[in-house]
């Protein structure tokens, strides 16, 4: 329920934000006639048509971009007709006789407003509505992406879009209201019908150039981020926690705003009820052992490396640890020494590892791309691609690691979120394949000594979040004028930079989760407190490798380079992955990490630190 409030209240917001102001005109340009037949049925037209596509979207792939992309220059042309129907009626019959006889049939009739001719405007303004992503949106999207679809998704897209509709109709009411004052006071009916039908013109051009998703987007003009980012936070302080000890686990997108699905979360308190319940089941009695909860199926990969399809049946009998990871992942990274080493010394002993590979970028959903990184990082355990999320909703995930311990008989007995613990866990595996063995094992706990990116990190002194490049999780971007959503923009570098800020320079284009540069050369810039820095980068369409080069407060790196920069700072891009551009060795203090691209074509995703 509170879910639902905080989509509602989000849409209510949107009043006030800038990239409300191109369908203003499409919704005042009837504020003159009765609200019940006029305004509500608009409104509603526009609430259905907005969360029927938005669901769309997150769902359905390029088919639907497109098919939206149509609907909208079809409602762009009609809007443009019943624009010139309220600015030059009589010019615009004569001219353009059938079309402009539709273009007055939605705007009027003799018998007055009709309720079908309304809806059908609102459907067309919703096709044109394009919301700036705020923190509350971009949680219900993303949620949406990742979670798949669902009836859940569907009715949050409802209530933001109910939201919306709610300012607008007192908006449209008040306006209503001050249009019908002007027309008695004045006599001026028809110069109103003008300086609407130049409004919604206006508003036809503004759309039509992209300026809803462009210059309004940067606009600070009433900014609601803020008080959205202050109201998820009150209201699901869990996913704050998650981010203040990022440098441990990431926290998929969709638990943010979509953890509140009352079915989701049975399935994860039945399961967390959980670690305390599953160790007294250890040695205890069958009862006890019968309340815990069975492996979930693995169906629903889209490819099984390193081994055929497995399922719990087949596995029964088996000692089983399935590891949640995805390739970029610094947290998970970090944990593959041990999980690795696990591997080796217990597989003889009945040990079986499933690496779910869930990924969190679209470059981490391409098969080659997997394989390689499988091969690079020296897996030969089976792995699992869940690029449709399907294990991950098996198993009520929430998180990038995540370790699920089996028994031969086939149930959880024990889980493990993020990094460290590792003692723990490997004792758990020990006494599991005690059990089912029924001799103890020899030897005792694996000792690792990590290097590279697998190195543990440095949890005391990191003070810089998780940060995403791509504008749907954007924060503390530092570029005047503000990141302009999908379309290019030559942005600039402020000389000066708070803590954990970053900024672009050179001509980029920001997508949801991607930026790629355009321009020749250009440049990100951000300020950090870490021993440890990272970021995902990609190189240009086709793979053409990028060159880059890195500097700390204006210098070469010189011994605090990272695995995958020189002294210098040079390095280069070559495959879509994690890199480790920084390892400071003395003193960590406040730093400005810049890294230049040579050449264009380089995508960027994100920064990690440790």
């Amino acid at each position: 329920m509170l879910l639902l409030f905080l989509a509602y209240f989000g849409g209510v917001l949107t009043i006030l934000s800038p990239c409300i102001l191109p369908v203003l005109p499409f919704v005042f340009a009837r504020a003159d006639q009765p609200f019940r037949k006029s305004g509500l049925p608009l409104l509603a037209g526009m609430v259905v048509t907005f969360a029927v596509v938005a669901s769309l979207a997150t769902v359905g792939g390029g088919w639907a971009v497109r098919a939206n992309q149509f609907g909208r220059g079809a409602a762009l042309a009609l809007f443009g007709i019943f624009g010139l129907t309220l600015l030059f009626s009589s010019l615009a019959e004569r001219l353009l006789r059938p079309l402009v006889r539709l273009g007055s049939k939605l705007q009027s009739s003799d018998a007055g407003p009709s309720v079908t001719n309304s809806f059908l405007l609102g459907v067309g303004t919703g096709l044109l509505w394009a919301p700036c992503a705020g923190p509350i949106l971009g949680l219900i999207l993303t949620g949406a992406a990742l979670g798949g679809a669902s009836a859940h998704t569907a009715l949050l897209l409802l209530a933001y879009a109910a939201g919306a509709a709610t300012s607008l109709s007192i908006a449209l009411f008040a306006g209503g209201r001050v249009f019908g004052a002007l027309k008695r006071s004045l006599g001026a009916e028809e110069w109103v019908r003008r300086i609407l039908g130049v409004a919604v013109l206006a508003g036809v051009v503004a759309v039509a150039f992209g300026l809803d998703r462009g210059v309004l987007t940067r606009l600070s003009l009433a900014s609601t981020s803020n008080l959205e980012q202050r109201l998820v936070d009150r209201l699901h302080p869990r996913s704050k926690q998650a981010l203040a000890s990022n440098d441990q686990m990431m926290m998929a997108p969709n638990d943010q705003m979509m953890a509140g699905n009352d079915q989701m979360m049975a399935g994860k308190d039945q399961m967390m009820a959980g670690n305390q319940q599953m160790k007294s089941a250890a040695g205890g009695s069958d009862k006890a052992k019968s309340a815990l909860i069975p492996l979930p199926e693995l169906s629903g990969a889209t490819a099984w490396i390193n081994s055929t399809p497995l399922t719990p049946a087949s596995l029964r009998g088996k000692v089983v640890l399935v590891d949640f990871w995805t390739y970029s992942c610094i947290n998970c990274l970090r944990t593959l020494p041990y999980i690795k080493a696990w591997n080796d010394k217990y597989k003889d002993s009945g040990l079986v590892i499933i690496g779910v590979h869930t990924p969190e970028f679209p470059f981490e959903k391409d098969e080659s791309n997997v394989r390689k990184a499988v091969r690079d990082l020296g897996i030969s355990y089976p792995v699992a691609m869940d690029n449709n999320y399907a294990i991950w909703r098996n198993f009520n995930n929430e998180y990038w690691p995540a370790d699920y311990f089996v028994d031969a008989s086939g149930h959880i007995r024990f889980h493990h979120f993020g990094e460290g613990g590792y003692e723990e866990a490997e004792q758990w595996i020990r006494t599991l394949l005690e059990e089912a063995n029924h001799r103890p094992l020899p030897g005792s706990a694996t000792k690792i000594a990590a290097s590279g990116t697998e190195a543990p990190p440095d949890s005391d002194d990191v003070k810089s979040p998780e940060t995403y490049i791509g504008y749907e999780r954007a924060q503390n971007f530092a570029s005047p004028g503000g990141l302009n959503q999908d379309d290019p923009q030559l942005y600039t570098a402020p000389d000066q930079l708070a803590l954990n800020q970053w900024a672009l320079a050179g001509q980029w284009r920001d997508a949801g989760q991607i930026a790629t540069l355009l321009s020749p050369t250009g440049a990100i810039v951000y300020r950090f407190h870490a021993r440890d820095l990272h970021l995902v980068l990609g190189p240009a369409k086709g793979g053409k490798p990028i060159r880059f080069r890195v500097t700390i407060d204006g210098k070469a790196p010189g011994a605090d380079h990272g695995v995958d920069v020189d002294s210098d700072g040079y390095g280069t891009v070559k495959d879509d992955r994690l890199y480790q551009l920084i390892r400071q060795h003395g003193g960590v203090q406040d730093r400005t990490f810049r890294i230049e691209f040579l050449s264009p074509g380089v995508q960027a995703y994100s920064f990690t630190f440790g």
